[in-house]
């Protein structure tokens, strides 16, 4: 069997708690409102909202479940089910539905999740076939169920208050420094204004950028005290909570993923101008986007703007195993450029490899320039995120007319470069920032779906993803800092 699945859909459904939770409570309900299911019985003439008793129930398209609830609590409308058997190959299938009140008390937020294993193979079809065919599927159903009911919010019932503030966890830094700074914290997540979108976070990304606010280097974005902690984080992904005034393309319950130039993403829930966010496809999970949505979008514009990587491109890439490098290895192969990478590790050799770099310099002390020149004669393109440490054997590995693209600075602030240092090679030099690539809505969405559409089409591969808490963040930072990680970093809230 493949590793554990997991599937995590939410959704604002236009009715009062009550009158959703008295339709999901009947555990033998859903052949009456889900359209997949054909007829459903109570096996042993139990009642449908007993603990223990079990559904037996036929879909349309043939297949034929049996479900057992094992929890349901009125007090916490919630209810737990897993089957026990089936013909569609779902093992270890555990599955939630929670429901809770809306602020205004007429709506209700519903948010079903599962875990289940599948055979190999069969991963990416049996998520789709949960995550669309049953829950986002469901939701839709339901509410058409309720619209055809007779006992939905009354007729001249008062307008929907001003929401409230919800709480959020964060996570702040009151000073700079290392990633023991950074501290769990409560605090409020403000009801959004005009054209303001409030989400529930479940995945938050994880980047370089994050520890250069965390260390102090770049203050004026997060400038912090006790009395004002910073929040880090640029990007996450979730669901829509609610939104202001003048917000359009957006409604509760659609997930969504965001990135914005101001940090403060290491949060549950989080209020964001709706300019930051774009619609999730049903195939990209809330981590995957939280994974990729910044690195997919600065690897698309080093590529094509900055790059202009084609046919026979000598790209260099440091830190090639990293969230960014592995993203730009496997597209820069697939655009026909021969891709050179370093990395700190043999490990990490082994992984870029995997993922499109064809000649991989293992070095720790920054020494790379000789190795360069031989494999391919110079590098036309090299993506630094190391910054001064590797300041002159950058210089040392361009080719003539090469174009050095200063993406970070891990080893420290590159110092500045004086325009003789290019004059000797006809060389060019640029400090790119990814906001400025996505400085509208609708810029952001194009580059989205060219990463998205990269991903689907197999241009880029998803890198390897490692999760941690939202608690965790200081571990999280660590893990980055240490050289030790290969791919993308998340935190779950």
């Amino acid at each position: 069997m493949a590793g554990l699945q997991r599937v995590v859909r939410s959704t604002v459904i236009d009715a009062p708690i009550e009158r959703v939770w008295a339709v999901l409570r009947d555990f033998n309900s859903h052949d009456q409102w889900h359209e997949v299911v054909e007829q459903s019985r109570i096996e042993g003439s139990e009642r449908s909202d007993q603990v223990g008793c079990v559904r037996s129930f036929t879909l349309r398209d043939g297949n034929r479940i049996r479900e057992q609830l094992l929890t349901l609590s009125d007090t916490e409308h919630k209810s737990t089910y897993c089957i026990v058997e089936a013909t569609l190959p779902l093992q270890r299938y555990v599955a939630t539905v929670t429901l809770k009140p809306v602020t205004d008390g007429n709506r209700t937020f519903w948010h079903w999740e599962s875990t289940f294993a599948t055979p190999p193979g069969m991963e990416r079809e049996l998520r789709d076939t949960v995550a669309q065919g049953v829950y986002e599927a469901g939701f839709e159903n339901l509410r058409r169920h309720l619209r055809q009911g007779s006992d939905q919010r009354a007729p001249g019932a008062a307008a929907m208050p001003t929401a409230m503030p919800m709480a959020t966890r964060r996570i702040g830094v009151e000073r700079y420094g290392g990633p023991e700074e950074l501290r769990p914290q409560d605090g409020e997540a403000a009801a959004p204004r005009e054209g303001e979108v409030r989400i529930r976070q479940r995945a938050v990304g994880v980047n370089f950028l994050d520890v250069y606010l965390r260390r102090g280097w770049v203050p004026q974005m997060l400038p912090v005290s006790g009395a004002a902690p910073g929040v880090p984080g640029m990007e996450a992904a979730g669901t829509v909570v609610d939104v202001g005034a003048d917000v359009s393309g957006f409604l509760p319950g659609d997930r969504v993923a965001y990135l914005g130039p101001v940090p403060g993403a290491y949060c549950s829930v989080r209020t964001v101008p709706a300019e930051w966010v774009v619609r999730l496809p049903a195939a990209v999970e809330d981590d995957v986007a939280a994974a990729l949505l910044l690195k997919g979008i600065t690897a698309d514009y080093l590529l094509h703007d900055l790059g202009r990587v084609q046919r026979g491109t000598r790209l260099l890439v440091h830190a090639a195993a990293g969230g960014v490098g592995l993203l730009v290895c496997a597209w820069a192969r697939r655009l026909g450029a021969v891709v050179i990478g370093t990395v700190s590790s043999e490990e990490k050799a082994r992984i870029a490899r995997e993922y499109g770099c064809e000649h991989v310099i293992v070095t720790r002390d920054y020494r790379f320039a000789d190795a360069v020149q031989r494999a391919c004669g110079g590098a036309d393109v090299v993506i630094d995120g190391l910054g001064d440490a590797a300041r002159e054997e950058n210089l040392a590995a361009l080719a003539r007319r090469g174009h050095w693209i200063s993406l970070g600075q891990a080893s420290g602030p590159l110092t500045p470069l004086a325009p003789d240092a290019l004059v000797a090679k006809s060389l060019s030099f640029s400090r790119p920032v990814v906001f400025d690539y996505v400085s509208t809505q609708a810029q952001l969405a194009e580059r989205a779906q060219r990463v998205w559409n990269a991903l689907s089409d197999g241009a880029i591969r998803l890198p390897p993803i490692e999760r941690f808490s939202l608690e965790s963040a200081a571990q999280a930072h660590a893990r980055l800092e240490s050289r030790g990680s290969a791919g993308a970093l998340v935190l779950l809230p």
